[in-house]
């Protein structure tokens, strides 16, 4: 199932389209659907045992964030976050450690990501082949819908506070972090990739290395036709109907339409409209333009040229997509405009899939380049930013 709806949506996004109607908003909901098809665990290849890897620590927290009180969908404020601790940890009392963000993609929490990146095994195979130690942080962001698009919404609540501001700051408090920007870095696949890439943007002063791994949602797509479901799917708005809370409305809407419901809540929520409190991007079958244009200004890739000033602070940025997987596309339009820009980056298309390799791309890529770029004492002074003409 999942290859077969990755192979339509990205005959849709070659194809293109002359109209950004409800199958456009349709498909970008399919890229979420692609990175977790069917709503079940992805299944991505385990890496062989590395001989000597040490024993990771692993606990299982539960963080207060006062952004996400108060919301509108009754999402709970308090969140489960998996942390992982490097070995020796508890030896070494006086030892401080870089922290590493990971956020999960779309349909899975925060149990369900470390079973598709293979932690705390691939951690460890890490150590064991010279990457050095830090804290790794998972913390849980799914939400009734299945995902809260790491965004500021009064709706769904404030998701891009709980991890740029709430997190970090449970970290520096009840760990022995090393409390510097220079210090921490933010990963994400998929809709975590939205969401290091999201955040990252519009949070220098709290990160200092990004690394974005098949993100989606990054542009509104066109295609003739959604990638997924049926070819004339229900109206959404006619099975929401009588409904009266957002878990009703998972119960009443089958699974391709869920994530439709959870870019609403996220960018265009409607504190005036019980009990959803949600627009949706097209009536009667229509656009809705003022709808359609909330959701574009959500779009990392027409928010980009806005935050350069931003990304020149990051000491690094790096990434990736598997050659098989539709989001490559916009992924590589990322890299290009920070080129343009002269923004030191790297882009690595692999092969593979959207999450066939992501436990060895967890492994063997993205902690050894944390491993390079985190500042690993309290004295770290930041890389002055070399700034070249652009054109």
């Amino acid at each position: 199932m999942a290859s077969r709806i990755e192979s339509t949506l990205a005959g849709g996004i070659r194809r293109g389209s002359r109209a950004f109607g409800p199958a456009a908003l349709l498909t970008l909901a399919a890229l979420l659907l692609a990175a977790a098809p069917l709503a079940a665990q992805a299944k991505t290849q385990l890496p062989p045992p590395v001989p000597g890897a040490p024993r990771v620590i692993e606990q299982r927290i539960t963080v207060h964030s006062p952004a996400l009180v108060g919301n509108l969908e009754g999402e709970s404020p308090n969140r489960t976050v998996l942390v992982f601790l490097p070995p020796g940890y508890y030896r070494h009392p006086h030892r401080r450690y870089p922290v590493l963000y990971a956020l999960h993609g779309f349909f899975i929490g925060a149990e369900q990501w470390t079973h598709e990146i293979h932690v705390p095994e691939t951690i460890a195979n890490a150590y064991a082949r010279g990457a050095r130690p830090m804290i790794v942080v998972l913390p849980d962001s799914k939400t009734v819908y299945g995902g809260s698009m790491y965004s500021a919404s009064p709706t769904a609540g404030n998701f891009e506070r709980f991890i740029a501001h709430d997190l970090v700051r449970y970290m520096d408090t009840h760990y022995r972090t090393i409390p510097n920007r220079l210090s921490r870095g933010l990963v994400g696949h998929s809709m975590g990739g939205y969401g290091a890439l999201r955040i990252g943007m519009q949070h220098p002063g709290v990160f200092s290395s990004l690394y974005v791994m098949s993100p989606c949602c990054l542009a509104p797509m066109t295609g003739q036709r959604p990638g997924f479901g049926p070819k004339h799917p229900p109206s959404l708005a006619k099975l929401l109907q009588g409904v009266t809370s957002p878990a009703e409305a998972v119960r009443k809407t089958p699974w391709f339409l869920h994530p439709l419901l959870a870019l609403a809540a996220a960018w265009s929520p409607d504190p005036d409209k019980p009990p959803l409190y949600l627009d949706l991007p097209f009536q009667n079958g229509k656009p809705r333009p003022r709808i359609m244009a909330e959701w574009a200004a959500n779009s990392p890739l027409a928010m980009l040229d806005q935050y350069i000033a931003n990304l020149r602070r990051y000491r690094a940025i790096a990434l990736d997509a598997g050659d098989h997987d539709p989001l490559r596309f916009d992924t590589m339009r990322v890299h290009r405009i920070l080129d343009s820009y002269h923004i030191a980056n790297t882009l690595e298309i692999y092969a593979g899939t959207h999450t066939s390799h992501v436990a060895y791309r967890f492994q063997n890529h993205v902690l050894p380049f944390f491993s390079r770029h985190l500042c690993y004492t309290a004295h770290c002074r930041p890389r002055r930013a070399v700034v070249r003409p652009v054109g």
